[in-house]
């Protein structure tokens, strides 16, 4: 009897250290999405029942530092919501697995239904690195009533027209309203203008600044040209007290913001002002032009056991119907077309313009560095609307500026040309 009961003991001990069937999946993303996400994940378990996805919330102004800390300590996550400029960083470190075999036998994941800015800003070297999960990028919101009060019925599609515009607008509003605002503390104004034009922002395979060409000139020019005619007021998003109170108020006709803004606005208008403001498509050099391919995208780590499991979830995060419904409880954009024939965007006439403007949206350079380029681009353009720095020497002490940020960059690439020297009979 004794040893019956020590083997009966022994069984329920057993029975009590088993493992739990199936695998876990870490996903880390960030902010907003994270929460929201969460109560899609549910419905991907219910799916895929020998699965179990961890969520972690990382803030956005700590995310970027705990990866480089998780990298460092071999303790990254199976999956990463990561931001598009953050993928060249973290594919020159090695850690993000290639995900085009697995495109290739996907079912669900298929690139010609993407926006092929937004696509093309997940492939670094030629090798596809992520799959995009929502899109940002800028464009007009606009007073109707104010504009048709200057004459004009519609927005406008080149920076000509754009100009007039705004001339007429000034003329109207009088020395204490504007006709655009554009915080002089924020870059993505200058950049959607420079994605627009001809010539690369980075030269010599990115390891030099090319500021100095003459498309960053005729941005420059265009850019500071805003603020010497009085168009746009020499202030930063701190010294205003409330960009949606002041657009309402008529303090600015134009206002350069991202997809999250249609949601404030509408939150915020006053009920006289409803249906007298819009969005539109950037106007460009010579028509609509291009803008940034911002957003986020999924990858899966190198250093991840459980791969398969991982892109089971990035596919259910692409379906059409998923992103659809993310899209409705927290307004990012998707980044397929199919998922903008849902009647919910295809007859949202505010979000349309979103759309149009997603086809034209163009990959920032895919240099690890670019987050501290943008930001000296940031600095000395203020330097120029703030501090009267002349053109000519702002573009050449940029120039210098992002040289300084390249100078590993040029000095790797530089070897890696030396050693190729070296073996060549």
């Amino acid at each position: 009897m004794t040893l019956l009961l020590l083997v009966i003991g022994s069984l329920v001990l057993s029975a009590c250290r088993k493992e739990p069937e199936g695998v876990t999946v870490r996903f880390w993303a960030m902010g907003r999405e994270a929460e929201v996400v969460s109560g899609l994940i549910r419905e991907f378990e219910a799916e895929n029942p020998g699965i179990h996805v961890d969520v972690q919330n990382i803030p956005w102004t700590a995310a970027h530092e705990k990866l480089l800390t998780a990298f460092a300590a071999d303790g990254l996550p199976d999956v990463c919501q990561l931001g598009n400029t953050w993928i060249p960083e973290f594919a020159e470190l090695n850690t993000l697995t290639p995900l085009q075999p697995y495109v290739a036998q996907s079912k669900v994941v298929d690139p010609a239904d993407y926006f092929q800015g937004i696509w093309d800003t997940n492939v670094i070297h030629d090798e596809l690195v992520g799959v995009p999960w929502y899109v940002d990028t800028r464009l007009l919101y606009y007073r109707k009533d104010l504009l048709a009060k200057a004459g004009h019925d519609h927005p406008p599609k080149t920076w000509d027209e754009w100009n007039q515009m705004m001339a007429d607008i000034k003329k109207m509003q009088g020395p204490n309203r504007y006709a655009v605002l554009m915080p002089i503390n924020e870059f993505e104004q200058q950049l959607s203008f420079a994605l627009q034009q001809p010539d690369p922002l980075l030269r010599d395979h990115d390891t030099r600044g090319n500021f100095r060409s003459p498309g960053f000139r005729r941005t420059l020019a265009f850019y500071e040209n805003m603020f010497a005619q009085g168009w746009a007021p020499r202030m930063s998003e701190t010294q205003i007290s409330n960009v949606w109170d002041e657009f309402f108020r008529g303090f600015n006709v134009f206002y350069l913001s991202g997809p999250w803004n249609i949601r404030e606005f509408k939150k915020l208008q006053p009920k006289e002002l409803e249906g007298k403001w819009g969005t539109a498509a950037l106007p460009g050099p010579d028509g609509l032009g291009a803008g940034i391919a911002g957003g986020t995208s999924l990858v899966i780590f190198r250093s991840s056991q459980q791969k398969e499991a991982s892109w089971k979830l990035i596919e259910f995060l692409s379906r059409p119907d998923i992103q659809q419904r993310f899209h409705s409880i927290i307004g990012d954009l998707p980044p397929r077309r199919s998922t903008w024939e849902h009647p919910s965007l295809a007859n949202d006439p505010l979000a349309q313009p979103f759309r149009d403007q997603l086809e034209r949206v163009r990959a920032t350079p895919k240099v690890l560095e670019w987050e501290r380029i943008v930001q000296e681009m940031r600095i000395v353009t203020e330097k120029v609307v703030r501090g009267g720095m002349d053109q000519d020497k702002a573009v050449t002490e940029l120039d210098d500026r992002v040289d300084q940020v390249l100078a590993k960059r040029r000095w790797m690439f530089e070897q890696q040309q030396a050693a190729k020297a070296e073996v060549q009979p």
